[in-house]
């Protein structure tokens, strides 16, 4: 029987987790927290996908390339709208409460750069924790092997090929096939909607095996994160039902930068307000949804606690009324479009290794994640890569992988001390929403002089810091290479930057 082992519990991993075990396979899932702690679970936009008669396949395509400013992979997009829907219907079959009309039918709502209503929501902003919920039922259902609490610290490698994963403490699980699905690196930035446990373990275990990764420059930014108290992310769906975004002026300042205004796509809006911050000395701008709904306030509060009640509770947590006043908000790192190099069925060029979700770099989301395809990735290429781990059982070629972390020489310049924080701030200053050559080249040197303040981990935190460290110096090395600016990369200091997200030639493309 192969053996399979999967790390990570978000929608990509459990997803290929259960088809691998449909396939019949012996499959361990482990995760460094508890099972249902992961990026999907706090997914309060929805997930994307043709269930209309009245939309079309090669329309959400469209718009995913568009998103993507022509750097996403036709082929890879293709299977994820293609084959998308049929995974939506799976979730329905295994228990998600999608929203529905009063009449049954399932309820779609518009999201930014999106021709067509076609995203779905559970709990209305609680679309990511009501998958996580059906999903873990699965597999705990199930009886595959679950490891709650263990931190993969290394992948096990033999004869070129990934037989396992070494766990904190010693301990090792042997496999077949080991697939990454650790979610992204958020915590790489000092402001980040992700939770604690993304700390980019999934590509560091990657690269330290010799895995080849890609478009690390191009990391989303989400324009709205509550400004106050802890970083609380704002759904797209309370732009898509017409809040929109102010100056301290009053001023609607995104529809000078894009006639979508706040349904631009979200690196065109966070730069924006990142402009308008600036401008005002750095303060947040404003979310204002007073106008959402109706003219009343009273009704228009009850409109806003039913439809968005996760972020209802943390606004009116933070003392702010928001049916009454637009609130401050302010971008955060939000999902990273690139990671480990993959197929469309998940495998790496390391002979054993596959790689499915936010950890991986498909091509489908190129420089720009269309919104609400996250949670449909994770789905669609979970399932294809579960599939494929349980067909491909031990018939691997053994072949070298490429790809390493790029050595920089220090300068003899004195840094700041290493800390977790200073590597955030540091990353958030020079490599963050707006970058240039100069901040790029100061992030490498002082990255480059932090190596020996991670090069023996031992506890959990440390091995966390250790990766951080590697992806920081991934994500900076790729941003120094590619010196234009396309999609959710811009850089200041390339004369050509003009505030576009597409490429002429995919305008009207089908």
């Amino acid at each position: 029987m192969t053996a399979v082992v999967i790390v990570g519990s978000g929608i990509a991993g459990l997803t290929a987790a259960l088809h691998a075990d449909a396939g019949g396979c012996a499959v361990t899932v482990v995760t460094k927290n508890a099972l249902s702690e992961s990026n999907t679970r706090y997914a309060q936009g929805g997930i994307a996908g043709v269930l209309s008669p009245d939309d079309r396949v090669s329309d959400h395509a469209r718009d995913t390339l568009v998103a993507g400013a022509g750097l996403a992979d036709p082929e890879a997009v293709d299977v994820l709208v293609t084959e998308g829907p049929d995974r939506i219907r799976d979730l329905i079959d295994d228990g998600v409460q999608f929203d529905r009309e009063a009449d049954g039918t399932l309820r779609t709502g518009l999201e930014g750069a999106h021709s067509f209503p076609r995203i779905l929501h559970a709990g209305g902003d609680a679309t990511g924790a009501e998958i996580e919920r059906t999903l873990v039922e699965r597999i705990r259902r199930s009886g595959i092997r679950v490891l709650e609490h263990s931190f993969a610290t290394d992948l096990v490698r033999r004869s070129g090929r990934v037989v396992g994963v070494e766990l904190l403490g010693g301990e090792r699980v042997e496999a077949d096939a080991v697939i990454l699905a650790t979610g992204g690196a958020g915590q790489v930035f000092a402001h980040s909607t992700n939770p604690l446990v993304a700390t980019g373990d999934g590509i560091a275990l990657a690269v330290r095996a010799g895995a080849a990764v890609r478009d690390l420059e191009f990391v989303q930014f989400h324009p709205t994160v509550l400004a106050v108290g802890g970083a609380f992310l704002v759904s797209e769906a309370v732009r898509g039902e017409g809040a929109v975004l102010r100056d301290e002026s009053g001023r609607r300042f995104v529809l000078e930068a894009h006639p979508a205004g706040e349904l631009a796509p979200r690196d065109v809006v966070a730069r924006a307000m990142t402009a308008a911050m600036a401008r005002q000395g750095g303060r947040p701008v404003l979310l204002d949804a007073t106008a959402v709904h109706s003219a009343d306030p009273d009704e228009r509060a009850v409109f806003l606690a039913e439809r968005f009640p996760t972020i209802d509770a943390a606004v009116r947590a933070r003392g702010l009324d928001w049916a009454r006043e637009p609130i401050p908000v302010t971008p955060a790192a939000h999902y990273l479009m690139g990671g480990v190099v993959t197929d469309l069925d998940g495998r790496t060029d390391v002979p054993g290794l596959y790689a499915v979700g936010e950890v991986a770099r498909t091509g489908v989301h190129g420089a720009n994640r269309l919104a609400s395809n996250s949670l449909l990735e994770g789905a669609v290429f979970g399932a294809r890569a579960g599939d494929a781990a349980a067909t491909d059982g031990a018939a691997w070629p053994v072949t070298a992988g490429i790809g390493a972390v790029a050595e920089t020489a220090t300068d003899g310049i004195p840094h700041p001390p290493f800390s977790r924080r200073a590597l955030q701030e540091l990353m958030w200053t020079d490599a963050g929403v707006m970058r240039n050559g100069d901040g790029l080249r100061r992030a490498s040197r002082t990255l480059a002089a932090w190596h020996a303040f991670t090069a023996h981990p031992v506890t959990a935190r440390e091995h966390e810091n250790a990766n951080l460290l590697v992806v920081a110096e991934l994500m900076v090395a790729a941003a120094i290479e590619r010196t234009g600016s396309v999609g959710s990369h811009h850089r200041t200091d390339d004369p050509d930057s003009a505030d576009t997200h597409v490429r002429p030639d995919l305008e009207g493309a089908a």
